[in-house]
């Protein structure tokens, strides 16, 4: 028999009923062997008693099902955000709170690049500067040489200077959906979303793919993870080509690689067929440490980009109604080819009229193929009413909502976006679960921070960066935000029989903790202090 090795801590939250505390658990071969006191594997046999972890708290690891592997090495790029963030290393950046400052800091960062060579940040954010919105005479500051490219946090929107207008071709006649004009009709350098943004991206060699499938790349996106407590994690909308096969399955088997990876295909840029096969073919290097076989669907935008599709009355500023990324006929056509092959869909939708579009796709798909315990996952989810979450429970549809939004953007969705009453209903958890559906809640990193345990105090405080309580009525309790950040995750991800709660037969995946967080004063200050995954500690 293999080595059995009894972990002893402060108090173990097991998220498992039938035996919700314990101060113990056994581990063999990388999974759960028993729970509960010093001698819960006495009668497997002779054990090790390990006191490693005897002055911290365990929970199951936590499980993001909703982030980016581009969390890792976008920091290769300049940070140009408004709020203050960390690094994969601990670094601590601070925030810059007017568009001033950010030139400041880009224009050091430009002075020290190469000649020509292109100077790209990201995280900036022009909701939080609403006096002036960034342009390209900003960026012309910073050089009129070189190109200069700034992505917004949402990356849906980018704003570009003028010379990286010009290798895009973009010019006073261009007439493309998200190329943006000033009332002189001039050019003002804004792009938004896919179509407007890449002819850029190409030509500046912005490549997400890049930001997350090499090597490096790979390793630093399990650093973020583990710094948060994540035991599994997903990249939605991943873009992997049969050559990033190799690397992908070799850094996620090595013994010291820290996440469970859940990679899913971007359903983009092919005939819905071609995209349903690409996603099953990659199902096939499925093993322990990585799981291939869904694929990603992105329907509307941003809301705070007033790119997302919002149902009547629309923009209280009177915006357009956002930017289709696909168009209603074709989400149709995917959802009923990928329903038809049984592959599992995420689906962005931010808006209200994204959602009602993606149901009613969801519901079509089911009727002409019926396929029981689908748990399609509309994402974020940020305008649903309780309406269409019944529609979600009666056709078995998961939701995983943005909680994070109402702490970094409550405010401005109040004032700026969609007004006082529908602000108040916004990522509405309480709703979902009175309704029926199965629920997460998310990050979307690196758009915000990776970090469970503040996502779990959004969704129970609700509190805005100005400490408003927004949306008192959608609060939920401190064990359903746990739930939602294990068990809850972990369904959506069609992996609760394998983690999400420590019970005998799961993978050992633990949050190693400070403290108690159903106890702690401020669940979102409660320290992470590492994590465990197949019995292998990562400790910060």
């Amino acid at each position: 028999m293999s080595q059995i090795t009894v972990y002893r801590a402060k108090e173990i939250i097991t998220m498992d009923p039938n035996q919700p505390r314990a101060t113990h658990v056994a581990v063999m071969d990388g999974k759960i062997l028993a729970v509960g006191g010093a001698d819960c594997a006495d009668q497997w046999g002779t054990a090790v008693h390990d006191d490693s972890l005897s002055d911290a708290v365990l929970m199951p690891g936590f499980v993001e099902g909703h982030s980016h592997m581009m969390a890792g090495a976008i920091w290769d790029y300049a940070y140009a955000g408004y709020h203050d963030r960390i690094d994969p290393d601990g670094k601590l950046w601070k925030g810059m709170t007017d568009i001033e400052a950010v030139v400041e800091r880009l224009s050091d960062q430009a002075n020290a690049l190469p000649a020509g060579q292109p100077l790209v940040a990201w995280g900036f954010d022009p909701i939080f500067l609403p006096t002036e919105r960034l342009n390209r005479n900003h960026l012309d500051q910073i050089s009129k040489d070189r190109p200069v490219a700034v992505m917004y946090s949402n990356f849906h929107l980018m704003c570009v200077n003028t010379r990286a207008l010009e290798l895009a071709s973009y010019s006073a006649e261009t007439n493309v959906e998200g190329v943006l004009r000033g009332p002189d009709g001039a050019l003002t350098g804004e792009l938004q979303e896919m179509a407007a943004m890449m002819p850029v991206m190409r030509r500046l060699g912005i490549d997400f793919r890049g930001l997350s499938q090499t090597a490096p790349a790979i390793r630093s996106f399990g650093k973020v993870c583990t710094r948060a407590g994540v035991t599994t994690a997903t990249d939605l909308f991943a873009t992997i080509e049969e050559s990033d096969i190799d690397t992908l399955t070799r850094v996620t088997r090595e013994a010291s690689f820290p996440i469970r990876l859940v990679p899913t295909l971007g359903a983009i840029g092919a005939q819905p067929e071609e995209i349903a096969a690409r996603a099953l073919h990659l199902k096939t290097f499925n093993h322990d440490k990585l799981r291939l076989g869904a694929v990603k669907l992105m329907t509307d935008g941003s809301i705070q980009g007033w790119t997302a599709r919002v149902k009547w009355p629309g923009y209280v500023g009177g915006q357009p109604n956002g930017i289709w990324n696909t168009p209603p006929e074709t989400i149709f056509d995917l959802c009923e080819v990928m329903q038809k092959n049984a592959v599992q869909m995420h689906i962005h939708t931010n808006g209200d009229e994204a959602s009602e579009v993606s149901i009613a796709a969801l519901e079509a798909a089911s009727r002409k193929h019926p396929w029981p315990n689908s748990r399609h996952v509309l994402q974020h989810c940020q305008m649903m009413g309780r309406d269409q979450f019944r529609a979600c429970a009666a056709l078995g549809i998961c939701t995983n909502l943005f909680a994070n939004h109402i702490w970094y953007f409550g405010d401005q969705h109040a004032a700026l976006t969609l007004g006082e009453d529908r602000a108040e209903r916004m990522d509405a958890v309480r709703s979902a679960l009175d309704e029926g559906v199965r629920v997460a809640i998310h990050s979307d990193a690196p758009v915000t921070p990776m970090g469970p345990l503040f996502t779990a105090w959004c969704a129970v405080t609700r509190e805005t960066m100005t400490g408003r309580i927004l949306g008192e009525a959608q609060r939920i309790s401190v064990s359903e935000a746990l739930y939602a950040i294990t068990l809850g995750a972990a369904y959506t991800l069609k992996m609760d029989h394998e983690i999400g709660s420590i019970e005998t037969g799961k993978k050992a995946d633990f949050a190693v903790l400070a403290e108690d967080p159903t106890k702690a004063k401020c669940l979102k200050d409660v320290a992470v202090l590492g994590t465990v995954i197949n019995g292998v500690q990562h400790l910060l």
